[in-house]
């Protein structure tokens, strides 16, 4: 084999790092059970659309236009659905990458290895995206099978295959230069899970209140919208849909350069976008790996990381540590304070806080000082609070499933029953201090909708016509509503 060769392989499959991968994953049993759960949900939810969608009405044998419609609607929804997957199991397999390459022990042995910054990086990433695009060739069959019915073109289905790739890819860089910076450790996985999570959800929320404000593209501002371009779903509803969710012209000359490609080809431009993005997260990290990632890059003189120095955490391996006051049951004490035990846990949960409620308060100022309609602000808030909802509920079942587990794990249960304790305290100090971790991330929903019901309490603090809608019955009867529940908050908080 060519030397020139075998060099560029061994960024890609001669990758010993990669090959070490895909050779342990494939043996684990959990990776076999993704995989089979992956393509039995995907075959599943296709017999049971062929089944219902392709069926003539009445009993009637269906015609061919009927099946070609059935084959197309069929096709639309797994599609969706696989995005879906993908979007949900590609940070499972990537967190992998920040978990395990997390240890500073572990980035030393593999610099002292003959491969390059570059072979470190690339093998991490494409022995895990092998996984995620194995689930992607796995279900080429089933998209085959609606060929079969007609109504769907070979290309929507490889451009289909290709979003959903663009999307892992992206994940999985993201994943790896996490991974490469050394900021983040083990506790930063779900942190990334419910950011991978919360972005596909605020954006989505975006796009759907700027076509019901009619500022998408298209002649009635019902097509694509500038968040089509940055998220998966919604460039494959461009793909699926382009009579409902139509694009930009790319002879309008309003657009410029950046509309031509954000409205005009949003499809292009998330492939293009999500490529480029990669490579140069790929780049950097390469760049930053070698010289000991971004946690030995800010260090100071006394060798306390710039993140540390900040929350004035001291270093890492200190011996000491001033003391601290200890609540009543020191159970429910360990388990709030644990998950305030670093810097980005920290910065994460008062980003959460800060960032949702001065999202809702520049939502309620926005649509207090624009032409907005009722309709669209109550979308919009109504987006915001399910997303708040949807990260809340995932950090609380992450917590509530690792909070015995990972003492049982590390041998921190056998210390503990070991001591005066009893069982119903240990109970009560563990419900107690997760309670009192999660109470101020349950307030952020409660809060935003809340500062909106205070607003139609007041009448719209003078402007009245904003605070309440009129609606008419079907008597003809005409009934002013508040715009939200004064009472919606305390709703929302029960």
């Amino acid at each position: 084999m060519p030397a020139v060769l075998r060099y560029i392989l061994r960024f890609g499959p001669m990758n010993p790092i990669a090959v070490r991968l895909v050779q342990g994953g494939s043996r684990r049993i959990r990776h076999m059970y993704i995989r089979s759960a992956y393509l039995g949900v995907m075959i599943l939810v296709l017999l049971w659309l062929l089944l219902t969608q392709g069926s003539g009405a009445g009993g009637v044998a269906p015609n061919y236009g009927d099946l070609a419609a059935a084959g197309a609607s069929s096709f639309a929804w797994v599609s969706y659905l696989q995005i879906a997957l993908i979007c949900i199991l590609a940070p499972v397999f990537m967190a992998g990458a920040i978990a395990q390459e997390a240890s500073p022990k572990t980035w030393d042995i593999l610099l002292t290895t003959p491969l390059t910054p570059g072979q470190i990086v690339t093998g991490n990433l494409f022995g895990r995206m092998f996984f995620i695009l194995a689930l992607l060739f796995c279900s080429m069959p089933l998209f085959a099978l609606t060929q079969f019915y007609g109504g769907v073109p070979g290309r929507s289905i490889f451009t289909s295959y290709l979003i959903a790739a663009c999307a892992a890819l992206l994940v999985g860089s993201i994943a790896i230069t996490l991974s490469c910076s050394r900021v983040v450790g083990r506790q930063a996985v779900f942190a990334f899970y419910v950011t991978v999570v919360g972005y596909l959800v605020l954006t989505i929320g975006i796009d759907r209140w700027m076509v019901a404000s009619g500022l998408g593209a298209g002649p009635n501002g019902k097509g694509v919208t500038w968040m089509t371009a940055i998220n998966p779903f919604l460039t494959l509803n461009a793909l699926l849909e382009p009579t409902n969710y139509p694009r930009a012209s790319l002879e309008d000359p309003s657009l410029g350069l950046l509309g031509r490609w954000m409205l005009a080809r949003p499809i292009t431009t998330w492939g293009a976008g999500s490529l480029i993005l990669s490579i140069v997260m790929i780049v950097a990290s390469t760049i930053t790996v070698r010289a000991g990632g971004l946690a030995t890059m800010a260090q100071g003189r006394e060798g306390i990381p710039l993140h540390r120095r900040i929350f004035r955490l001291g270093k890492k391996d200190d011996l000491h540590r001033p003391p601290r006051t200890v609540w009543k049951n020191p159970i429910a004490w360990r388990e709030a304070a644990a998950r305030n035990g670093s810097a980005g846990r920290i910065l994460a949960r008062w980003a959460f806080i800060i960032l949702g409620i001065g999202w809702g308060v520049g939502l309620l100022v926005h649509y207090h000082n624009s032409a907005m309609s009722p309709s669209s602000f109550r979308l919009a808030l109504s987006s915001t609070v399910v997303g708040e909802l949807a990260v809340t509920t995932l950090v609380a079942i992450n917590m509530a499933a690792t909070a015995i587990s990972r003492e049982r794990e590390d041998g921190t249960l056998d210390l503990l029953l070991t001591t005066p304790l009893s069982a119903s305290a240990y109970m009560t100090g563990k419900l107690r201090g997760l309670i009192a971790y999660l109470i101020p991330l349950i307030l952020v929903p409660s809060v935003t909708i809340g500062i909106a019901g205070v607003y139609s309490l007041f009448h719209g603090f003078g402007n009245e016509s904003k605070a309440f809608v009129t609606s008419t019955l079907i008597g003809g009867t005409t009934v002013s509503s508040p715009v939200v529940l004064p009472e919606a908050g305390l709703i929302i908080g029960i």
